[in-house]
């Protein structure tokens, strides 16, 4: 890494993080795994990124936003064999299929329609067809994304990758500068932070005075978690334990009273 004079060319890591639309703590995140590391500081050690560093930080938004964890985007970064143009074709080659099994079963529903009346069922060999090409869109368009509501995203955002340490994701401001959405990374997983919204329902434990689920999250050690977690500050609720379940495991609260269990498979023990 370079140390010398900031060029125009160089951004500070403040004004990457607006560009990009995420937060300083989520560019120092990448960062320490390694994922974007700035090329250059000034002589007082601030970092400093070159077009190349912006380049490398597309890459990675573009890989996060079809769908690959953190984890993989490292391999995939650094192999030399990445190409941009072939991620671009699989990714149009997973919306052709979509749209294809989108087409497909809208036909078949409206022959069904045209050739069934209320009064009699359309022919079994029909409906497995139907079911098959049912399976075939949910395949290709089913992700998983956890969403949790929370009053203050901002501060659960904090609480979340500071005491849990979890990746730190991007916070969405309103042009008021209002926190709207937030996102964390969990392994190969992402969690949603959302708003309180009662007119769906939407409300935080803290104000409803009580979970009404837990998340679970798999980590390498739970004893070093719980360790670091507790040092930081964490409402611990139960200490590391195996259970006759098969997993060692501790429990902990967060900032609004949400319940979170972080937890590994003991060993010789297959997994519930």
């Amino acid at each position: 890494m370079a140390t010398g004079a900031e060029t125009k060319q160089d951004r500070r890591v403040g004004e990457l993080a607006a560009a990009a639309g995420l937060t300083v703590r989520t560019l120092h995140y990448y960062e320490e795994i390694g994922l974007l590391v700035p090329s250059n500081r000034t002589a007082a050690g601030h970092r400093l990124y070159t077009d190349s560093d912006v380049a490398r930080l597309y890459r990675i938004l573009l890989l996060r936003r079809l769908g690959l964890p953190l984890t993989e985007i490292g391999h995939v970064m650094d192999d030399p064999a990445w190409d941009l143009s072939s991620v671009l074709a699989a990714h149009l080659a997973t919306l052709d299929e979509r749209l294809t099994a989108g087409a497909r079963l809208r036909s078949r529903l409206t022959q069904l329609l045209g050739t069934s009346s209320g009064a009699t069922s359309p022919p079994t060999n029909d409906l497995l067809k139907l079911l098959e090409d049912m399976t075939m869109l949910d395949a290709n368009v089913r992700q998983r994304i956890s969403i949790l509501v929370y009053s203050d995203l901002e501060a659960a955002f904090d609480h979340l990758t500071e005491v849990f340490g979890l990746g730190p994701g991007e916070l969405t401001r309103d042009p008021d500068g209002n926190v709207v959405h937030g996102s964390v990374e969990a392994g190969d997983g992402v969690v949603w932070l959302h708003p309180e919204a009662p007119d769906f329902g939407l409300a935080s434990p803290r104000t409803l005075g009580g979970a009404t689920a837990t998340m679970a999250i798999m980590v390498d050690d739970v004893d070093a978690h719980h360790e670091r977690a507790a040092a930081q500050g964490a409402d611990i609720v139960y200490e590391p334990v195996d259970q006759p379940y098969g997993y060692r495991e501790y429990s902990a609260r967060d900032n609004e009273g949400g319940l979170w269990s972080f937890m590994k498979p003991l060993p010789d023990a297959a997994p519930a």
